[in-house]
């Protein structure tokens, strides 16, 4: 089966397009025929030679895959050949065929089509967990979310807005902003040309932001805890802005504010018994129209390296997608 490969560690363009053996399913495990792949900053990391676990060359990167179930190992009972499904391996999403445990692989909607759903999963697993389980965001409250055109900060100003928040989308730029509100946002803040925390006081009649969604870090999140409101709770998802903050606890302190780490991969070992029903109320949010996943570019293999450039260089919006035909 044809595979993009990495074979040194590398930017994009020194992936190549090979053939390698097709993967088999073992006990617990499902394989499925790929139709299109998610493409997220780990994957870049991960042909960097900088991911946390460093995978054997030659090696296929890619976390998100949907397709059809082709075969099952022993032991699997929820999905069964045939299904239309997306899936979280390890490893190896961009590939003509790929193998994931059990407990990542989800049937998809019948009207979901496989691009969408090949960026769905950890963008929006990422934004309802953290808002539901972690924040306990309640209807009526204010939601700031920065980063807000990206994959994750678009899924999340839909989540917080099936959640009855009010939204204020914080985003690099015009162009960005337009994305976020027409995805739902009440509000933007061009935090390139703005004032962060004076314009989230304005906005809220001086009491701040109930939770803030931060996958940015550094000077973004400063400004953002001196613009939470008392009792607040701030989600620290990421540090894309390079700089990992050093928290004043004197500021929690006074404001009784909860500063929550928010990792989603790790519930798949820890609690992976919750995303099952998690993705049952996504999916059922999208067949209800509350969630409309943004995919700004979708390149077939040939192409991947562009693709996967866009994203690094930030010059895309929601998701970029890689397809195998």
């Amino acid at each position: 089966m044809r595979a993009l490969l990495c074979t040194a560690w590398g930017g994009p363009e020194s992936l190549v397009l090979g053939e390698i053996e097709t993967p088999e399913p073992g006990p617990g495990e499902v394989q499925l025929a790929i139709a299109a792949a998610g493409v997220n900053f780990a994957d870049l990391l991960m042909i960097e030679g900088k991911y946390q676990v460093k995978k054997p060359f030659p090696f296929s990167p890619g976390l998100e895959a949907a397709g059809t179930v082709t075969a099952i190992g022993a032991g699997v009972t929820r999905v069964a050949p045939g299904d239309r499904v997306v899936a979280l391996p390890d490893s190896g999403a961009f590939a003509e065929v790929g193998v994931a445990p059990e407990a990542g692989v989800f049937r998809i909607p019948d009207s979901m089509d496989f691009v969408t759903a090949a960026g769905f999963p950890v963008t929006y697993g990422t934004a309802h967990g953290a808002l539901r389980w972690q924040a306990d965001l309640k209807a009526g409250e204010t939601l700031l979310v920065h980063g807000a055109a990206g994959g994750v900060g678009l899924a999340t100003v839909e989540a917080g807005k099936a959640l009855g928040a009010t939204v204020i989308a914080s985003a690099g730029g015009p162009d960005k902003l337009a994305v976020a509100l027409q995805h739902g946002a009440d509000h933007g803040i061009d935090y390139r040309s703005e004032d962060i925390r004076a314009r989230v006081k304005a906005l809220t009649g001086g009491r701040g932001a109930d939770v803030v969604f931060d996958p940015v870090g550094g000077k973004v999140f400063e400004a953002s805890l001196r613009c939470t409101a008392w009792g607040g709770r701030i989600l620290i998802i990421g540090f894309a802005g390079g700089e990992v903050p050093q928290i004043p606890a004197n500021i929690l302190l006074v404001k009784n504010i909860a500063a929550l780490g928010f990792y989603w991969g790790s519930y798949r070992q820890h609690a992976p018994e919750l995303l099952e029903t998690q993705f049952d109320e996504l999916f059922a949010w999208y067949e209800a129209g509350k969630l409309k996943p943004h995919v700004s570019h979708s390149a077939p293999f040939e192409a991947a390296a562009e693709a996967m450039q866009m994203l690094k260089s930030r010059r895309s919006t929601g998701k970029v997608v890689i397809t195998t035909g």
